[in-house]
């Protein structure tokens, strides 16, 4: 959802990169489908739900303008408002199409609504993809940037009854659009409005920092009421040590301000990939390591590799396969720094060979020796 390129290149290039001004920790998200994949430890249950077709509930096609979309949204309300409908499922399907309207209805929730493709089907069981909301950019400055809550509009036949709130809604809107998404941003501000985007690192990046050209999609409204995606680059400083969810602001490159205020500020909100090596618990890493029956039983050194470079580390004799060793400071960089860990995984040799099953052989005649022995029978 993003692309990588080259820098500015000269003299000139200092004077072009972007000051990283402030980061905060944003909470991490809890709504189910919104756990980020490298936060999910390995064998935890996928969290699933039905897909909703938000143009199916309303009755129009996805090519609907906006004003067919309002006015599809407007029948529906006057035919279902709890407060004169006799239908017998009046309170639900009201809830529905609130939901779809509020999605529809703006540019931003709609434009990446859309990007889930035309495949899917009402009921079809679903989970929100790992890149949830890469490469847009909305607006409004994302939760603990400052700012209030968004408030979500769902308005009944008359206008202003029958208002449902974020908790109404069902879990499929809670896992693309909920509190812990890239749309729970912030109310406008005078001036420019602030942006906000999510922006994909790898461990590396964040280990080193980087300085890297992001992509980024911003939804418009067109005149006849559809929706549009213009792309525009910018460059960004990350530096070494951020954090899962911290934000990066840029000063001024938000919303430009209509009536000669300041420009708003655009905060990027890292997302940290998962690591074919190493798995991420805030600033601590941890790394499964081999190590030989004999190394184990023994105690051996042997080279570990870390995000700085490989270190020499001592295995105690008497060590398990699962047993976690530690080393300080190796983690991500931070005040404080976040510690490596390295959790040993015993390998036994094949017995592939006349000479290696003799030697099994062997041990089993010679060491008295019985891994059950401590179990309850």
């Amino acid at each position: 959802m993003y692309r990588r390129g080259p820098g500015p290149q000269g003299a000139g290039a200092a004077r072009q990169r972007p000051r990283v001004v402030q980061a905060w920790k944003v909470p991490a998200p809890e709504q189910c489908g919104l756990q980020l994949e490298s936060q999910v430890p390995p064998g935890a249950a996928e969290c699933w739900m039905e897909f909703r077709d938000y143009y199916k509930i309303l009755g129009v096609e996805r090519a609907a303008t906006a004003d067919q979309i309002k006015t599809a949204y407007r029948r529906l309300a006057r035919k279902y408002h709890p407060d004169v409908s006799k239908e017998p499922n009046a309170e639900a399907r009201f809830k529905e199409m609130q939901e779809a309207y509020e999605v529809l209805r703006d540019p931003e929730k709609r434009a990446a609504y859309d990007q889930l493709g035309s495949d899917w089907k009402s009921g079809q069981t679903f989970r929100p993809p790992p890149d949830w909301g890469s490469g847009f950019e909305f607006s409004g400055a994302p939760p603990g940037a400052g700012g209030g809550r968004r408030r979500y509009a769902g308005r009944g036949a008359g206008g202003t009854a029958g208002a449902t709130g974020e908790e109404d809604f069902s879990d499929f809107f809670a896992s693309l659009f909920g509190g812990g998404s890239p749309f729970a941003g912030a109310a406008r501000r005078a001036g420019g409005r602030d942006h906000h985007a999510r922006v994909d690192i790898t461990l590396e990046e964040a280990y080193r920092g980087a300085v890297r050209m992001l992509e980024l999609k911003r939804p418009e409204v067109k005149p006849d009421g559809s929706i549009e995606l213009h792309s525009h680059t910018v460059r960004v400083a990350i530096p070494a040590g951020v954090g899962e969810g911290q934000l990066i602001r840029l000063a001024g490159q938000g919303e430009p301000s209509g009536g000669g205020g300041s420009a708003g500020d655009l905060y990027l909100e890292t997302h940290i990939l998962p690591d074919k090596r190493y798995t991420l618990d805030n600033r601590d890493v941890t790394t499964t390591f081999p190590v030989a029956p004999w190394e184990a039983s023994l105690g051996a050194s042997v080279t570990v590799p870390t995000l700085g470079g490989a270190v020499e580390m001592r295995i105690p004799a008497g060590a398990q396969s699962g047993q976690k060793l530690r080393l300080r400071g190796r983690g991500l960089p931070g005040q404080p720094a976040g510690d490596q860990y390295v959790q040993l995984k015993v390998v036994l040799p094949p017995a592939d060979t006349p000479q290696a099953k003799a030697l099994y052989e062997e041990m089993r005649a010679k060491l008295n020796f019985d891994p059950r022995a401590g179990e309850a029978r």
